[in-house]
C-alpha cells in the first residue's frame, strides 16, 4: 500500500483523504504547511473524541454568539475540555501586576460630541464632486461668519438624518467614524468649526466639535475583574494545550493509539509499546528475519554484539527509543510499511530496524550547478 496514502501525527494514523478534505478549512501557507495543519487538527479531534468516550460524556450541542448550533462532536470536545482543564484562578497580585505593567491598556478612549452638516455627491464624476464641493464650502463660509446657524443650515442643507437634530452625531469614540472624519476633528477645538469640507466616501463634511471628553486612568478596581478574566482565558488556552500535548504523547507511547477510518470512524492503533513489554515479540521477530531479511538481521546482530547485549533485548531496546523518540514522519514511514502486510506488527517492526541500521540511499543529479 503506498506510503502517500497515510500520515501519521500525535500519535494518530490517519488517511490522506481525510487530511485533504480538512485542508480546505486551512487556507494560506505553503502545501505542507496545509498539509500538516490539517492532519493536526484532525489528530486533535480524535484524541479529544477518544478521551470524551473513554470517560464516558455526554454532551447536548449548544449555540455559539452567533447563533450556529454545534455539531454532536464539537459538542463532545467542548465537554471534554470542560471535564479535564482546570486552569488556577488568577490572585489579586497577579492581576495588579498585569495592571502596574501595562497601565495604556487600562484607559478610557478619548470621546467627542460632535455635529455635521453633510453634502452628498449627485452622480458620477468629477463634475458632481465639484458641485458638492462648492456647495459644502458656500455654506462654510456662511458659518464662519455666523456660526450661530449651524443647527439651521444643517436642516436645510445637509443629506443626513441628523439634521433633524441640528446635525448633532452625539457621542463618539474610536472607529465611529469615516477615518478622514476622525482626523479632522482630532485638530478641532471645541465650539470650532472646519474652515474647509472634508471629503469621506458618503460626500463632503462640514464639521463642528461641541465637546471632547479626555482619555482617563481607569482605578484598577474597575478594571479587575476584565483582567482577571483575561488571565483566566489564557490559563485555560495554555492548559488546553497542555491537555492535548499529553493526550498525543500518551497515544505515540502505545505507538500509534489512534486510527481513523477513511469513513472517520476511531479504532485503537498498532499498540508497538505493548508489544515492547511481550517477552515473545523480539524473538518472534528475529525468526522473523532470519527467513525475510537475512541482512538485516546481520545488522541487528552485529549492533547486538557491539553492545554487548543479547539480539532480542537490542531490539527491544531499539524499539522502545523509537516509540519515545520518533517523529511524525518516521511513524508514517513505519505505519506505511506495515499496510498490507502479512504480519503488519512485525512489518512494523522491521521498518524501525531499517530506519536505524540501513544507511539512507544517496540521491544523485545529472546537473551540478555552480
Amino acid at each position: 500500500m503506498s506510503a502517500a496514502r497515510y500520515f501519521v501525527t500525535d500519535g494518530v494514523q490517519i488517511p490522506e483523504s481525510l487530511i485533504a478534505q480538512e485542508s480546505q478549512n486551512h487556507p494560506g501557507g505553503s502545501p505542507e504547511e496545509v498539509r500538516a495543519a490539517a492532519a493536526h487538527a484532525l489528530a486533535v479531534r480524535a484524541l479529544l473524541l477518544d478521551r470524551a468516550a473513554e470517560l464516558g460524556l455526554t454532551a447536548e450541542p449548544e449555540l455559539d454568539d452567533r447563533g450556529r448550533e454545534e455539531t454532536p462532536e464539537e459538542a463532545l470536545v467542548r465537554a471534554v475540555l470542560a471535564e479535564e482543564v482546570d486552569p488556577e484562578v488568577p490572585s489579586e497580585t497577579e492581576c495588579r501586576r498585569v495592571y502596574d505593567a501595562t497601565p495604556g491598556r487600562f484607559r478610557t478612549p478619548v470621546l467627542y460630541e460632535a455635529s455635521h452638516i453633510l453634502f452628498a455627491i449627485e452622480g458620477d464624476g468629477e463634475t458632481a464632486v465639484e458641485a458638492a464641493r462648492l456647495a459644502a464650502e458656500t455654506v462654510g463660509q456662511m458659518l464662519q461668519e455666523t456660526p450661530a446657524r449651524f443647527a439651521g443650515l444643517a436642516l436645510a442643507y445637509s443629506a443626513c438624518p441628523s439634521s433633524g437634530v441640528g446635525g448633532s452625531l452625539g457621542q463618539l469614540g474610536p472607529g465611529d467614524l469615516a477615518p478622514e472624519v476622525e482626523r479632522a476633528f482630532t485638530v478641532l477645538l471645541p465650539g470650532q468649526i472646519s474652515s474647509a469640507p472634508v471629503r469621506s466616501r458618503f460626500g463632503w463634511h462640514i464639521l463642528r466639535l461641541d465637546r471632547r471628553i479626555d482619555s482617563r486612568q481607569l482605578p484598577f478596581e474597575q478594571v479587575a475583574g476584565r483582567i482577571r478574566m483575561h488571565l483566566e482565558s489564557r490559563a485555560w488556552i495554555a492548559g488546553a494545550v497542555q491537555y492535548v500535548s499529553d493526550l498525543a504523547a500518551r497515544a505515540r507511547s502505545r505507538g500509534v493509539g489512534l486510527v481513523i477510518s477513511a469513513d472517520g470512524d476511531l479504532s485503537e492503533g498498532a499498540t508497538l509499546g505493548d508489544m515492547i513489554a511481550d517477552t515473545a515479540a523480539a524473538p518472534r521477530l528475529l525468526s522473523w528475519l532470519a527467513a525475510t531479511d537475512a541482512d538485516l538481521l546481520a545488522r541487528v546482530e552485529a549492533a547486538a554484539g557491539a553492545d554487548s547485549a543479547a539480539p532480542a533485548d537490542w531490539v527491544r531496546a531499539a524499539v522502545a527509543n523509537f516509540v519515545q523518540g520518533g517523529d511524525d514522519e518516521a511513524w508514517t514511514r513505519v505505519i506505511s510499511a506495515a499496510q498490507g502486510a502479512e504480519d503488519p506488527a512485525l512489518s512494523a517492526l522491521g521498518a524501525i530496524l531499517k530506519s536505524r541500521l540501513v544507511p539512507a540511499k544517496a540521491t544523485f543529479t545529472l546537473i551540478r550547478r555552480r
